[in-house]
């Protein structure tokens, strides 16, 4: 089955066969991310962002939530027209299970070749009572009035069940059921606080798929979020367990502690093909261009320990590791730094360093080393070292002056 489309009366559908190996990224950068304090971007950043992720070949972009503000409005509908054509992403926006909130959404997607509508609405016990003051048969309602109205619009329908997580599994079961029968085409089961371990959170999604019927028809998703710094490890769980749509952002960003990064859970799939059995469509080389367009766009820095796009995830300083690079990378890297984006042997250069590391840096300045002057010139980068944190290259360079003129040789 294909892909939702954005036609009126259309009954293509998203949902995929529960034997496929593909895992569809859907990323909500522009509006989870978004809502993460001082993560707020201008029109043409978000504009900047949606084309880089579709350069990163996401298979959705959750543009925003349309009914917030105009501003909202305007940049998914903009987003829509420019970055939704044929070959496109999915533009997906965001809708509470209301009439008004999914016209609106309806109006700012509609551009897109492909359009959805991404309905949601709590499900736990805890939400429905203190949130929304809706009995179980009131939502049960509003879910089957929201996607029908949705559909007729002729967008395809995303439900979640807002915190699945700390669902009755039961209701969640029939709520979901509900969703599917009135013709939504992906069906998202979020731990919308990041409450469950990776266990729970695979054994909900495997009780999603054993029990709704019709579930076959449709794609399973997951959307979790990292309080308790699990989202990526739930994630790759759900889909070990079948989910095939994984919810994430650029550099993990997101409301409190963040969702799933986008990076870590596909280069997870990508590092680890064999055991999981699973791919995605994503491009892996535009992964750091994409975390830096974010981080710059945001304000928000990347943690230099950051997985995949930090600048040390492929950093070495130690000795030891540094000389097992060199000599064959595989030592101490499960993945290319070419692989996502990032050039050349990242050897940092610090008291921990070895002589293999100094040559190779100096000779990539141009200098031309002997065994003896290696030796001189290494004893001086020491005790530099215990002085610095980091030796760079103007450090480098500065060593390179000898006292005895012509004792160090420029290579030519």
């Amino acid at each position: 089955m294909t892909e939702g489309s954005g036609t009126a009366g259309s009954e293509k559908r998203s949902g995929l066969p529960p034997d496929d190996d593909r895992v569809r990224i859907f990323d909500t950068t522009l509006r989870d991310g978004e809502q993460a304090p001082g993560c707020t971007m201008t029109l043409d950043e978000k504009l900047s962002v949606a084309h880089q992720l579709a350069r990163l070949r996401v298979d959705v972009i959750e543009a925003g939530y349309p009914a917030a503000s105009e501003g909202d409005w305007t940049a998914v509908h903009r987003i829509a027209r420019e970055v939704g054509g044929v070959d496109g992403p999915v533009i997906c926006g965001l809708a509470r299970a209301t009439k008004r909130d999914i016209e609106r959404c309806w109006t700012a997607v509609e551009p897109a070749a492909r359009a959805r509508i991404h309905i949601f609405l709590a499900t736990s016990d805890l939400h429905m009572k203190h949130k929304l003051g809706m009995t179980r048969a009131q939502v049960a309602a509003a879910a089957a009035f929201s996607v029908t109205y949705a559909r007729s619009l002729g967008a395809d329908v995303e439900f979640s069940s807002e915190d699945s997580a700390r669902s009755d599994p039961e209701f969640l079961y029939e709520v979901l059921g509900t969703a599917l029968e009135c013709g939504a085409t992906t069906l998202n089961v979020p731990d919308t606080v990041g409450y469950s371990t990776p266990d729970e959170y695979g054994a909900l999604v495997a009780g999603v798929r054993a029990n709704v019927r019709g579930i076959e028809r449709v794609t399973v998703s997951a959307h979790c979020h990292d309080d308790l710094g699990l989202a990526v490890a739930n994630s790759l769980a759900a889909a070990r367990a079948g989910a095939r749509q994984v919810e994430c952002t650029i550099n993990g960003i997101g409301e409190r502690a963040g969702n799933a990064a986008l990076e870590e859970f596909v280069m997870a799939l990508h590092t680890r093909r064999h055991f999981f059995g699973l791919h995605t469509n994503i491009e892996t080389r535009e992964l750091a261009r994409t975390s830096r367009l974010v981080s710059a766009c945001t304000g928000i820095d990347v943690p230099p320990n950051k997985a995949i796009v930090g600048a040390n995830a492929f950093a070495h300083e130690a000795g030891i590791h540094q000389d097992g690079v060199l000599k064959n990378r595989l030592t101490y890297e499960i993945m290319s730094a070419e692989s996502v984006g990032w050039d050349g042997v990242g050897l940092v250069l610090g008291k921990h360093s070895g002589r293999h590391a100094l040559r190779v840096k100096t000779e990539a300045l141009g200098y031309e080393l002997t065994d003896e002057e290696l030796s001189l010139v290494f004893a001086r980068f020491k005790e530099l070292a215990d002085r610095k944190k980091l030796v760079d290259e103007r450090d480098i360079h500065s060593l390179m002056i000898r006292e005895e003129s012509g004792a160090v040789r420029e290579l030519s």
